[in-house]
């Protein structure tokens, strides 16, 4: 019965998939890669939403509240003023461009081999890391949820192969074969269902605290664990509540403003007044994800009295204890697709990126549009293809998120610096952008695999000579005062890039100033309601704050 509720609900996405997107034409490069520019607000909203959740997210932040408590929300609600941000500043300056990707914006504002060098930047952190990430991580839930190694008599192993396999083929015949509207359609759906069954793990886990009472369940909750309810992370937490103010705001800038595998979404809308509602939209539902990504980790520490080895196994065994046997098959089906968006929203974006900015650049430059797109699915297969080669070689997911956002730093905040200085400079030359992206990237790996394990081990080993560590706390003091928190490094580098450009800048600056040209792909007067929409999100974000601090 679950396996027939899982297989009816995925077919149903797809048959509406394909129903809604035949009429696209996949051969142009508008038609393939934005969905020929006719995003409405929802599917936007839906597809932000999808495309940001998924396994290593739901699983990775629960298990970082079971540890940490309430204090990892920053990750859902600082979110929220991030997008606000993107369609009120950001989204107007990329339609107005008509960019297809936010790489061929650095090639308008600087030159070619800029734009060259980010793309290849998102693409090795697409291929290295994030891709392998989701099909591994959604394999693990997948492969428990359903008990595959039993139902097929076979090892964890080899079950963990069959998922990420299937996971991959099913992802990639959707993010290559359907291109991006496809691709936004089913994630709309999806969202739908990812929010009706996210929302019922923490329901049901309150009942079951509550004694049948979700509002007892909350009461016994916040009563008992007074600790785990606080909003503001102590130095040993996974994000210190000073990050907020560091480098928390720049990841979040990146992540919804500039990254190809989000902001494609909105560049996609069909008109400006579209993509900022469904921005917002998204923002708004984005204060609510704590309800699905942090409190059920809050629910399990509760019921399982703390003493899981793992916080990481907090959420796949809440929601075996907690969900009634009737709709396992659907919420694995949600979470199918939970996984499936964000493997297939990477993989498109990859596609987008080589095609257009590899291929048709430096590759065939008079190639059609119908080529750069047959060349840009064959890329993704063999994407796709090594994702799944590499996936199996990841040994332990559950700690993959924190690790995930600190390795991203590589190229993130590198690519947000000339991004910012591009867009708010008009002197500002392409050889500075290549310097801010060279030594953004080299610093960063500098700080974080060589000088940061150098002094923990250092301050550490003094530590046990001393007899300073007692307890697992102390020795967490101990890490977090060796060396800054990764999101200073990231704020302190984000400065640094900046003056450095502004300084090549004056020094070399360019003989004609940048102005953007308006290319009228689309209609873009703002929505008259975005300002007030926008406060109203930044003051919720800011009450709930107030409130359990």
């Amino acid at each position: 019965m679950q396996i027939l509720a899982f297989i009816a609900f995925t077919l149903i996405v797809a048959i509406i998939s394909y129903i809604k997107t035949r009429s696209t034409k996949e051969s142009t490069l508008d038609g393939y890669f934005l969905g020929g520019r006719s995003l409405t607000a929802g599917v936007i909203a839906g597809s932000l939403l999808l495309t940001n959740l998924s396994t290593e997210q739901i699983v990775g932040l629960n298990g970082s509240a079971y540890q940490s408590g309430l204090s990892v929300m920053v990750w859902e609600t600082l979110a929220a003023i991030a997008m606000v941000v993107t369609a009120i500043y950001l989204l107007p300056r990329y339609l107005k461009g008509g960019i297809t990707t936010v790489p061929q914006f650095l090639q308008d504002r600087f030159d070619t081999s800029t734009k060259t060098i980010t793309s290849a930047l998102f693409l090795t952190g697409y291929v290295v890391v994030l891709l392998p990430i989701i099909l591994y991580s959604g394999s693990i839930a997948l492969s428990g949820m359903f008990d595959v190694p039993e139902l097929l008599g076979v090892s964890k192993s080899t079950a963990l192969k069959v998922c990420i396999w299937g996971i991959g083929m099913v992802g990639s015949v959707y993010a290559i074969f359907g291109g991006l509207k496809a691709v936004a359609v089913s994630d709309s759906i999806n969202a739908i269902g990812l929010l009706i069954g996210g929302l019922l793990i923490p329901v049901f886990g309150l009942m079951l605290v509550g004694d049948g009472d979700v509002l007892n369940g909350l009461s016994i909750l916040t009563t008992e664990h007074p600790d785990k309810f606080k909003s503001m992370g102590s130095r040993t937490d996974p994000v210190p509540f000073y990050t907020i103010f560091t480098g928390m705001m720049l990841v979040q800038l990146f992540y919804w403003g500039t990254n190809q595998q989000i902001i494609q979404r909105a560049l996609g809308a069909k008109n400006l007044k579209e993509g900022q509602k469904g921005i917002l939209l998204a923002s708004f539902i984005k204060i609510l994800g704590p309800l699905i990504v942090v409190l059920p980790g809050l629910i399990a520490f509760h019921v399982f009295n703390g003493d899981l080895g793992n916080g990481d196994d907090a959420y796949p065994m809440l929601v075996k204890k907690v969900l009634p046997g009737a709709w396992v098959g659907f919420f694995a089906a949600v979470l199918f697709g939970a996984i499936l968006s964000s493997f297939n929203s990477v993989l498109n974006s990859s596609v987008t990126l080589f095609g257009m900015d590899i291929y048709k650049q430096h590759i065939n430059k008079e190639a059609s549009d119908k080529k750069v797109v047959m060349y840009g699915k064959i890329f993704g297969i063999v994407l796709a293809l090594l994702a799944m080669f590499i996936a199996p070689l990841i040994e332990k997911a559950g700690s993959l998120f924190d690790y995930l956002q600190e390795v991203n730093g590589i190229y993130s905040i590198p690519i947000l610096t000339i991004i910012v200085v591009g867009y708010f400079t008009k002197y500002v030359p392409a050889i500075a952008a290549k310097i801010g992206l060279v030594t953004g990237c080299v610093f960063y790996i500098l700080s974080q695999f060589f000088l940061k394990p150098y002094f923990v081990e250092k301050a550490l080993n003094e530590a046990k000579l001393n007899g300073n560590i007692t307890s697992e706390s102390a020795l967490a003091l101990v890490e977090a005062k060796a060396y800054p928190h990764f999101l200073d490094i990231m704020a302190i580098l984000f400065v640094l890039n900046i003056i450095v450009m502004l300084i090549i800048g004056k020094l070399r600056p360019l003989k004609t100033p940048y102005n953007m040209r308006y290319t009228k792909q689309v209609d873009i007067t703002p929505w008259k309601y975005v300002n007030h929409v926008s406060i109203g999100i930044a003051l919720i974000v800011v009450a709930i704050y107030i409130y359990f601090a």
